[in-house]
C-alpha cells in the first residue's frame, strides 16, 4: 500500500485454521474465566491519532454474559490529531516495572502486540522496545499441542498478515498490563505478541504497535471479558476535522437516549458488521439494489481503516449524487498526482459551514434507524486552499463495504458485543474526554473549528480483508 493516507484494508480469511489455533493458545495462557462476575467500572482510554498504517485480523465469535457496568473509569489524555495522523493510538503499559507503548487502537486486529528487544527486524518507533528481561512478571506462553512454536520448541509464535503487504511476527508472553495512572481498572495479566519482524506500513509507522480489540481470545477485551473484569461491551469516539482528539471506553458506559442502534451479526463475520440497506444523499436513496451493501462479509466498521469503501456500483451511485449536488465547485486534481482523488475548490475553509455546500448523507440501517453524515464524514481537504476531496473510494471489486473512521467523526460508537449491536451517537468528541473528566455528560451537538493543516490524502484502495 502506498503511503499517502491510511486506508487498512480488509483481507480474505484464507487462514482461518490459524485463527481457531490462535484462540486455543489463548484459552490454554488464560485459564477458565469467571462469566459471572457483577457490574464491572468501564476503562476509559484517551485516544492518540498517529500516522496511518494497516492491520486486520479475524477471529471466532465468544459470547460472554457479563452485566453491564456503568461506570467510565480509565481516562488517559490525547495527544495527536487526526489531520496530520491517520490512525490513533493510545497509551499501554506493560511489565513491572511499567514499559509505555504508543499503540494503534484497531477494531479489526484480534492480537495486541510490541516490538521485542530481540527484533532483528523492527522500525524506528515511538518508544523504546519491550525489554521482557526487565520486566519482573514476564512469562513466555510455553509451546504446546495447540500452537505454532519457536525454533526451539519452547515458545509460542504468532503471526499476522495485512492485504497491502505488511506484516508481524514474534512470540507470545504473558504480563501485567496497565491502563493509566487514571484508570479504575485495576492492572491485569494479559497474553500479547512480542514481535521479532515487521514489515511494510507497520515497519515505517510511528506507532509502537497495535492494540487488538477486535473478536478472538487473543483480544485485550476478550482476555477482560473473560478474567470478568469489564463487561462485553467498548466505545471509541473520534474527534472531527481540524480538531481530532477522542476518547475510548473499554467495557459499558451509560448510552444515550437518542443513540442510534444497528444489529451486528457475530455469526457471520469475525469483523464487527452492521446492517446498511441505504444510503441517501440529500434526502434521496442511491439507486441501487440494497443488497450490494451485503456482500461477502456484509457492511464491516473498523477503527483501524481511516477512509470508507463502496462496491463499485455504490461507489458510482454516490460520486454521481454528491457531484451532482456541488455543481457550482470547481473540480479539481486531487494532491496526490498518483491518485485519480475527486476533488473540488470554492468551498471555503470553515469546517462548520460545509453543510452550506456539500449534501447531508444519511446510512439507513436494516431496522429503519438512521445515522446523519456531516461532509467531515465522507471528506478529507486538499492542499489547495478552500478544497476539499472524496474520503469515500470503490473497494476495487471487492462486494465488502468497509467503513472506516472517517464516517464516525463527532461520533460516539458503541460496539456492544453482549447484545450484538452497534450504536452510534453524534457528538463532539474532542469535548468529550472534558467532560468524562468532569463526570459530565456528552454534548449532543459536535462542534468544528477551521485550521490550517490538511488530512491526510489516501492511500490505494483495499484489495479485501487482512490474511491471518
Amino acid at each position: 500500500m502506498a503511503s499517502r493516507g491510511w486506508r487498512r484494508p480488509l483481507a480474505s480469511l484464507p487462514a482461518l485454521a490459524l485463527a481457531l489455533l490462535l484462540l486455543a493458545v489463548a484459552a490454554a495462557a488464560a485459564g477458565s474465566p469467571d462469566r459471572t462476575a457483577p457490574s464491572r467500572p468501564p476503562l476509559v482510554l484517551p485516544l492518540t491519532l498517529s500516522y496511518p498504517n494497516a492491520s486486520r485480523v479475524a477471529s471466532s465469535r465468544s459470547r460472554r454474559g457479563l452485566a453491564e457496568g456503568g461506570h467510565p473509569s480509565a481516562r488517559m489524555r490525547l495527544h495527536d490529531d487526526l489531520l496530520t495522523n491517520g490512525y490513533y493510538t493510545t497509551r499501554l503499559y506493560i511489565g513491572t516495572p511499567p514499559q509505555e507503548f504508543a499503540l494503534i487502537v484497531d477494531s479489526g486486529s484480534t492480537v495486541t502486540y510490541v516490538p521485542c528487544a530481540s527484533c532483528e527486524q523492527c522500525g524506528n518507533h515511538q518508544d523504546p522496545r519491550f525489554q521482557p528481561d526487565l520486566s519482573s512478571t514476564y512469562s513466555p506462553v510455553k509451546c504446546n499441542v495447540d500452537c505454532n512454536c519457536d525454533s526451539d520448541k519452547s515458545q509460542c509464535t504468532y503471526e499476522r498478515q495485512y492485504a497491502e503487504m505488511s506484516s508481524s511476527s514474534g512470540v507470545l508472553g504473558e504480563d501485567i498490563v496497565s491502563f493509566g495512572t487514571e484508570s479504575e481498572l485495576k492492572p491485569q495479566r494479559a497474553v500479547f505478541g512480542c514481535e521479532n519482524s515487521e514489515t511494510g506500513d507497520l515497519f515505517s509507522q510511528h506507532a509502537d504497535g497495535i492494540m487488538g480489540l477486535g473478536r478472538g481470545q487473543l483480544s485485550i477485551m476478550d482476555q477482560l471479558v473473560d478474567k470478568g473484569v469489564i463487561s462485553d461491551s467498548f466505545s471509541m469516539c473520534y474527534g472531527g476535522m481540524d480538531i481530532g482528539g477522542g476518547a475510548m471506553v473499554l467495557g459499558a458506559m451509560p448510552a444515550p437516549r437518542d443513540m442510534v442502534y444497528t444489529h451486528s451479526n457475530a455469526v457471520r463475520s469475525p469483523y464487527y458488521n452492521i446492517e446498511l440497506k441505504e444510503i441517501h444523499v440529500a434526502g434521496k436513496p442511491l439507486r441501487v439494489d440494497p443488497r450490494i451493501f451485503d456482500g461477502k462479509h456484509g457492511t464491516v466498521l473498523d477503527s483501524g481503516t481511516t477512509y470508507a469503501y463502496l462496491p463499485e456500483q455504490a461507489f458510482v451511485a454516490f460520486k454521481d449524487a454528491v457531484t451532482s449536488k456541488v455543481h457550482p465547485l470547481k473540480k479539481i486534481r486531487g494532491p496526490d498526482p498518483n491518485y485519480k482523488d475527486i476533488c473540488f475548490a470554492g468551498a471555503g475553509r470553515n469546517v462548520s459551514q460545509l453543510s452550506e455546500v456539500f449534501p447531508k448523507v444519511d446510512m439507513v440501517f436494516g431496522n429503519g434507524q438512521k445515522l446523519s453524515l456531516s461532509p467531515e464524514n465522507y471528506l478529507f481537504r486538499s492542499k489547495v486552499e478552500g478544497a476539499y476531496c472524496l474520503g469515500v473510494f470503490q473497494n476495487g471489486k471487492d462486494p465488502t463495504t468497509l467503513l472506516g473512521g472517517i464516517v464516525v467523526r463527532n461520533t460516539l460508537v458503541t460496539y456492544d458485543r453482549h447484545n450484538e449491536k452497534i450504536g452510534f451517537w453524534k457528538t463532539n468528541c474532542s469535548e468529550l474526554w472534558e467532560r468524562l473528566q468532569s463526570g459530565g455528560a456528552p454534548s449532543p451537538a459536535p462542534s468544528s473549528d477551521p485550521g490550517s493543516q490538511a488530512d491526510l490524502s489516501p492511500a490505494p484502495a483495499p484489495s479485501g480483508l487482512p490474511r491471518i
